[in-house]
């Protein structure tokens, strides 16, 4: 696909890039996303081009970039675009990395910590409940510290993991975005679906503007989808960026 034939902007408040990668699978799961449910002037961008498009928020989609050959993220790491991606989150841009985006990011080195085969070796497609646990990234300040949001996952690759003096560092810089729980917010073994330490679905960098998650906003934030606390998620990412601009 040539960018001639990437799909159009739609002429929005808000500039949003979803990245694209051989294998990825939910590019335009957050196209549609940011083009229907924000409203914003949304565009695919190719992961050999190093041109952003002077974007106000950068997404990285879920699927298999390159295949996940060596392990997940590891290959799409070295993509010309995310030199820019790079650029960008230094620049204090926002970065939203979902699943497969997530394994990118650490794998990058944008986000301490790695996504390793799940702890039963199995892939799992499922809904699960995610807490808040900062409301202080660039995306989770429409939010409240505590609230309990309902997501589906799909990865064989989820599980979290990080050294003991890293947690550490999560816990005191507030990096912990997102726990899995149960229905009723609370931390219990079932309500982790792949094993990941300290039952972490999703970081930030320390600044905040980089977010990593296991769990697809994109896939619930539509009535038509049966759930829209992804929309909560996706808004909440706006609002913040909108009022920037005032």
């Amino acid at each position: 696909m040539t960018n001639a034939e990437l799909p159009a902007a739609t002429g929005g408040p808000v500039r949003v890039a979803v990245v694209l990668f051989p294998g990825s699978n939910c590019d335009h799961d957050a196209l549609h996303a940011a083009e229907r449910v924000l409203e914003a002037d949304a565009r695919l961008v190719r992961h050999d081009s190093t041109d952003l498009g002077d974007p106000d928020l950068v997404l990285l989609p879920g699927g298999f970039s390159y295949g996940d050959y060596l392990r997940a993220g590891a290959m799409a790491r070295f993509a010309p675009v995310m030199e820019s991606v790079a650029e960008f989150a230094a620049s204090g841009g926002p970065v939203l990395g979902i699943c497969n985006g997530f394994q990118i990011l650490c794998e990058a080195g944008l986000l301490p910590g790695a996504l390793v085969r799940n702890a039963d070796l199995r892939f799992v497609c499922r809904d699960v409940h995610i807490r808040v646990e900062s409301a202080r990234t660039r995306f989770t300040q429409g939010l409240a510290e505590g609230q309990v949001l309902k997501m589906p996952i799909a990865h064989g690759e989820g599980n979290y993991v990080i050294a003991p003096r890293g947690l550490e560092a999560l816990k005191a810089y507030e990096q912990v975005v997102f726990r899995y729980v149960d229905a009723e917010g609370r931390r219990s073994p079932g309500a982790n679906p792949n094993g990941a330490t300290d039952d972490i679905a999703g970081v930030c960098n320390v600044p905040g503007n980089v977010v990593g998650m296991m769990p697809h906003p994109e896939r619930c934030a539509e009535e038509i989808l049966g759930n829209t606390d992804g929309a909560l998620l996706l808004r909440s990412t706006v609002q913040t960026l909108l009022s920037t601009f005032a």
